[in-house]
């Protein structure tokens, strides 16, 4: 088996908006500072060009940053950027984030799984009853739908799993070796789908389905955006229907979202976790993901779920009894077990009615949830906690009838623009259930298809002649219902000139250290004399006296008046770091003794 890397009116949803490379080594994760938990690959980016930019454009557009493509997420055209040494991964995805012929760029993050808690002191499948799912159960436990665990691995020996296991991937170490090896997953996998009236350990939300564990992390349980979004597609394009990421916030970065359209427009929906922080959270719109909070057996927000307008639907998530590493059962708590309770109500739906879109079932499984807290949607509850019976129920009998055609309009250019080289088009399609995929046409001739929001095209005008050009946008839903919209420009490219492509600095500051000279000996007062130059502009130095923060000075000189009377007798190392505007860092050292 190889891995697939090539070296979407009454419910509240988050408005539609617009995580390859398997990794075969472990990496230091960068961390910006002592506040700024954020963590990515070091020198690693995620960039999707707009449909229709050439390869040999693209390739031009990441050379001039320095910068190559080491990979790719085939279904998505998400491709993973390698930056030089000196290169900040910040600076540079800034810039390309401002690229018009770019649908995104960003770092390729690490997220923490959201650990569950132990407590040994309730160990009940009282979620089970609280959801309905034993009426559930009654037309459906899951058969023939397979469930995706995107986590640390699953440990296929476990009495309660091993039956329901299917091949999976590991996108660490890019293999077939799909073990657990930090524990987590093997819990996410008993919560949503160990098997049940086996006479061993715990029951599952749907203990017939089967479980396709999928490696995103390594042994400390961190994952990247990059394995994340190639474990969902690479499960999308094997017949998964459900993916769990017990991950907080996944869902809220363009690349994961772009591999959770692409398993939905095959039938298939992402569950995420709301995540544990007990707090109020930001979370960009996950408009393509469910996102799950957690719930006590009162049916209580639980005091450690994170809660804000990016909640779906909220779940059982406290001392949910599940299946461990090494054989073993516990009680755990957290959003990483709601999460999969969510997912294994899901695939209880789809194995209900195995016909139903990925929209229909997400739109029953928000509409039957059971009402909790202020009425209506809420950022506690989001639309409600699941109702397995309710929603199995309703999918089961529910149809795909859809006549009704998207809509579909220009964004940009506008009507009568004037355009050459290059062109940025932007179109604006949706529709009653999902907008599956949006072309592009000129003169007659395709130019592209684009089939993730926002649909993104860069058309290269040079390829017709001068003149009133005819453009055609036509969107398409899941039930091949389509609709166009036609918009005329006037190409004018014989007096065209090239557009620059901004550049970014790569190239770190040098620093110098004038006074003291490397291998003197100092006593008294010294004055230290530093200095540092950039090929744009240094914006900051600072200076270390073994390895502690003595002066700092904007600009390139700094002066340091040294007082050695009062320290001891040895070897004392100078060090200046300079950092230019690009966040590009240079540094130099003068070893003294005293």
């Amino acid at each position: 088996m190889e891995s697939q890397m090539n070296t979407p009116a009454s419910l509240r949803k988050p408005a539609l908006a617009a995580l390859v490379l398997a990794l075969g080594a472990s990496f230091a994760p960068v961390q910006a500072s002592a506040a700024d938990e954020a963590q990515w690959v070091p020198g690693r980016l995620l960039v999707q060009p707009r449909a229709g930019l050439s390869e040999a454009e693209f390739d031009k557009i990441i050379k001039k940053q320095g910068g190559k493509q080491v990979g790719k997420i085939d279904g998505i055209n998400v491709r993973v950027i390698q930056l030089p040494p000196q290169a900040s991964e910040k600076a540079v995805e800034a810039l390309l984030k401002n690229n018009k012929h770019l649908k995104f760029a960003e770092r390729d993050m690490l997220l923490k799984p959201e650990v569950a808690a132990d407590d040994p002191y309730y160990a009940s499948a009282w979620h089970l009853p609280k959801i309905g799912a034993p009426t559930a159960w009654d037309v459906t436990q899951g058969e023939n739908v397979t469930i995706a665990i995107l986590d640390s691995g699953v440990d296929a020996t476990h009495p309660d799993l091993a039956s329901r296991l299917v091949p999976g991937w590991n996108f660490y170490d890019n293999n077939s070796n799909t073990s657990d090896v930090y524990g987590h997953g093997t819990q996410v996998a008993g919560a949503a789908a160990a098997a049940s009236n086996n006479a061993l350990g715990v029951a599952s939300v749907a203990g017939m389905a089967r479980i396709m564990p999928i490696r995103v992390t390594d042994t400390s349980g961190m994952g990247s955006l990059s394995q994340m979004a190639s474990g969902i597609t690479w499960a999308a394009d094997r017949g998964a229907r459900v993916a769990n990421l017990s991950f907080a916030a996944a869902g809220g970065y363009a690349t994961v979202q772009n591999a959770a359209q692409y398993m939905k427009k095959k039938g298939g929906l992402v569950v995420t976790a709301a995540g544990n922080t007990g707090t109020a959270q930001t979370f960009a719109a996950h408009p393509s993901t469910i996102v799950v909070s957690g719930t006590t057996s009162t049916d209580a927000k639980a005091s450690w779920s994170s809660y804000g307008s990016f909640v779906d639907i909220a779940a059982p998530g406290a001392s949910i009894w599940t299946t461990t590493r090494g054989g073993g059962y516990k009680a755990a708590s957290g959003t990483s077990m709601a999460s999969p309770v969510a997912a294994g109500v899901v695939g209880l739906m789809m194995a209900a009615n195995p016909g139903l879109s990925a929209e229909g079932v997400e739109s029953i499984l928000l509409s039957t949830a059971v009402d909790l807290g202020s009425a209506g949607f809420d950022t506690s509850f989001g639309n409600g906690r699941i109702n397995a019976a309710a929603a199995v129920a309703a999918a089961a009998t529910a149809r795909n009838l859809d006549t009704s055609a998207p809509t579909v309009s220009f964004s940009s250019p506008g009507a009568g623009a004037t355009v050459k080289g290059l062109v940025a088009v932007d179109i604006a399609a949706s529709d009653n259930i999902g907008v599956t995929q949006v072309e592009l046409w000129a003169n007659g001739v395709k130019v592209a298809t684009d089939s993730t929001a926002p649909y993104a095209f860069s058309w290269d005008s040079a390829t017709v002649a001068d003149g009133t050009v005819g453009l055609v946008a036509q969107a398409y839903d899941a039930a091949g219902n389509s609709a166009s919209r036609s918009l005329s420009v006037e190409v004018a490219n014989s007096a065209a000139t090239a557009e620059p492509e901004p550049t970014v600095d790569s190239v770190a500051p040098k620093a110098t250290i004038s006074n003291p000279r490397s291998g003197s000996k100092v006593s008294g007062i010294v004055s230290i004399t530093a200095s540092a130059t950039d090929d744009v502009a240094v914006s900051r130095m600072e200076l270390f006296i073994n390895n502690k923060l003595v002066s700092s000075a904007n600009g390139g000189n700094l002066s340091y008046r040294w007082n050695t009377k009062k320290i001891a007798s040895g070897t004392y190392t100078v060090t200046l770091e300079a950092t230019d505007a690009a966040g590009n860092k240079g540094a130099a050292s003068s070893v003294v003794s005293r």
